[in-house]
């Protein structure tokens, strides 16, 4: 199950609880964080425990009416994305997860946030907008100039990397400024940024040979110093029996 990227509609946040009586497994009673979001299109094929992405964020539907639908945030959730910024009347991009036979007009988007980035700057180019946004040495190495990266669950393409001051930014065109959130917020409001999930499988098999190869070397290289050590131990022993 994945997204695209390709968002489907603005819903609006009807509302935004934190309840102390959410029901757990066992039946007992804990606090828990739920958003009811209003909308449309997501609604279409809606069923208790489908995925919607909300900002990007994959999450279970627990409930929903022919007008809304709520969702539950766990605390890692919320440490990772900027729901927990989310107040009553906010906007938010909303994308279903992808049906098998549909078409992927953007890239393979996980709805798994890697970390909340703060937008620097908007900066308008003729009818395109650029939009620079901060980001840690986390993720850092998995975005690249051409590359994917979904922020807010957009499917966008990164432009400029700037390493040392860690931020990248990307470019706009007019008709997605106006189906996705992220030109409605202000600077220093948070977006939520996930890498292209195939270049970090990449790094980390690319990594995994890596540190095999290191491994092999130091024991290639251990064998050679016991070799050495023992070619020397037998030469030492053949010349003290000459000299015998």
């Amino acid at each position: 199950m994945v997204f695209t990227g390709i968002v489907e509609e603005m819903g609006e946040v009807v509302s935004v609880e934190r309840k102390a009586d959410l029901e757990m497994w066992d039946g007992s009673k804990s606090e828990g964080f739920v958003l009811k979001i209003k909308c449309k299109v997501a609604l279409q094929g809606a069923y208790i425990g489908c995925s919607i992405a909300v900002n990007g964020t994959c999450l279970t539907v627990t409930q929903f009416d022919s007008e809304a639908f709520e969702v539950n945030c766990a605390p890692e959730t919320l440490r990772r994305t900027d729901l927990g910024d989310l107040k009553t009347g906010d906007l938010v991009n909303l994308e279903r997860s992808m049906a098998a036979t549909d078409r992927n007009s953007g890239h393979f988007v996980q709805g798994h946030v890697d970390e909340a980035g703060k937008i620097l700057k908007f900066t308008p180019e003729g009818d395109s907008l650029w939009v620079r946004i901060s980001l840690s040495d986390e993720i850092l190495p998995f975005v690249i100039p051409k590359g994917y990266i979904a922020v807010d669950g957009t499917s966008l393409t990164v432009c400029e990397v700037n390493r040392r001051e860690k931020w990248f930014n990307l470019m706009l065109i007019a008709h997605t400024q106006k189906c996705i959130v992220i030109p409605k917020k202000k600077v220093g409001e948070r977006v939520n940024l996930e890498a292209d999930c195939m270049g970090k499988y990449a790094a980390t098999a690319v990594g995994n040979v890596r540190q095999e190869l290191k491994e092999v070397t130091q024991q290639l290289r251990l064998t050679q110093v016991v070799a050495f050590v023992a070619l020397c131990a037998a030469a030492l022993s053949l010349k003290a029996a000459r000299t015998a």
